[in-house]
């Protein structure tokens, strides 16, 4: 199998050879805006035409526009993409150079040094220097942000990023956010900075430049999973997997029986990414929702190597619910656990009070009572719970840490038995999806 170095420096050598139309970005806004706004009712047959018209076009489009042309170098990992300047990381062959700069109201000097893109995202790289007597400090360090990346078939969000300063008056500060991914058609990009004026508004500093599309870098893997887990409340579903040189993204979304945090479980559970038995270092994760899909995307380091023999996905656990059928006693409360299924509760005290009875219950810190049908048995007598805790750290002292709260009741009855129709907890899981690695590149 050949090396990504030697791939890589073939494409580069390809792409050397390929003319790119200069006025094609122009021509298709032209054709994008002249499209006919009447309506027109279109047969199967001529919608069939227009897609074998379109894919034509895109295959045609791989062989005349550098858009479809990608080069780079070695696997980037986290450390070198967040830690190094441009300049370090141009001197190793990546990325394209910009060096656009706008001053802003204050003084200061936003500088766009350059960018690096590939299917996964594109990270953009800048520094901000001070006007001469004035202090970048780590309070300042809140008053800019990046806001977006928009051009054509582009409007990419921020996805966060992170800097240093690296003048010892804090008068010169070097950074990165990253983005989602930018179309290959883009021929100019409008990246925008936000700064947080004194008074409380918000300034712009919309800053254009050319972007080169034929120096963004290609995926390692790209494939479809299309495979889902079931859990408690529903599904899982793993949609997507693209290996890039700076990251491995895996797309997916939920569909659950029992809505909660607008849609999304309360937790997102872990999922972890092996290639070839080794697990790949996770680097975060987000939720969305897009066309009514309540979406998920789960960020991993580059892949270790590009000789892929397996990967697998392995949910190891996800939020679960237990019911409770039986009644619980409340005869004889201790610092001994309870077990309800596969999950543990605590009933620590029960304590008379002047209204009634508190009863304090400790469990895990993800594990949370159904609150809604929660009650004691008291004298032949059901009594819903009055008011409930806020919680607190119980330490167990051999390294584990409980939380506890405080559930009240107004009866004058000695409470026997806690009624409770169930709990959410962290379930176990453990479910492996092998993804066919067919498409290695």
């Amino acid at each position: 199998m050949t090396t990504i170095e030697e791939r890589l420096q073939a494409h580069k050598q390809n792409l050397n050879s390929v003319q790119a139309p200069s006025e094609l970005e122009s021509r298709l806004r032209i054709a994008l805006e002249h499209v006919p706004t009447k309506k027109r009712k279109l047969n199967k047959t001529m919608i069939w035409l227009a897609s074998s018209a379109a894919a034509l076009l895109l295959i045609v489009g791989t062989y005349q526009y550098p858009a479809f042309a990608y080069y780079g170098g070695r696997l980037l990992n986290q450390m070198e993409l967040n830690s190094l300047s441009f300049a370090e990381m141009e001197e190793q062959g990546y990325g394209q150079t910009i060096n656009k700069s706008k001053t802003l109201l204050d003084g200061s000097i936003i500088t766009i040094n350059g960018v690096i893109a590939d299917d996964n995202g594109l990270s953009l790289y800048y520094t901000i220097d001070r006007k001469t007597g004035t202090i970048y400090d780590e309070k300042g360090s809140y008053r800019y942000f990046l806001d977006k990346i928009q051009g054509f078939l582009t409007n990419s969000k921020a996805r966060g990023g992170g800097g240093s300063f690296i003048s010892k008056d804090k008068t010169h500060y070097e950074g990165v956010y990253k983005f989602d991914p930018v179309s290959p058609f883009s021929r100019t990009l409008t990246v925008t900075f936000i700064e947080w004026l004194d008074n409380g508004k918000r300034a712009t500093y919309p800053i254009e430049f050319k972007y080169e599309p034929n120096k963004a870098m290609k995926s390692i893997i790209k494939e479809d999973i299309s495979k889902f887990v079931s859990v408690d409340q529903g599904k899982v579903y793993y949609d997507s997997i693209t290996a890039s040189p700076t990251s491995t993204i895996v797309k997916g979304h939920y569909e659950m029986d029992k809505m909660d945090n607008d849609g999304f479980p309360r937790f997102q559970g872990e999922t972890k990414l092996y290639v070839n038995g080794s697990e790949v270092k996770p680097r975060g994760s987000r939720g969305y929702a897009e066309n009514e899909k309540l979406g998920f995307e789960l960020e991993f380091d580059v892949l270790p190597t590009d000789k892929i023999e397996k990967i697998e996905l392995v949910l190891e656990n996800f939020p679960g619910y237990q019911r409770v059928e039986e009644p619980i006693s409340l005869a004889s409360p201790s610092d001994k656990s309870i077990t309800i299924g596969n999950e543990k509760i605590w009933i620590r005290s029960v304590t008379k009070t002047d209204t009634g009875y508190d009863i304090v219950i400790a469990r895990k810190q993800f594990t949370f009572l159904n609150k809604e049908h929660l009650s004691v048995q008291a004298g032949g007598t059901v009594v819903p719970v009055s008011s409930i805790s806020s919680a607190q750290p119980w330490d167990l002292k051999n390294g584990n840490i409980l939380w506890e709260q405080t559930y009240s009741f107004y009866t004058m009855e000695k409470p026997e038995s806690l009624l409770l129709d169930g709990f959410d907890y962290i379930k176990t899981l453990n479910h492996k999806i092998s993804i066919p690695v067919g498409s290695k590149k």
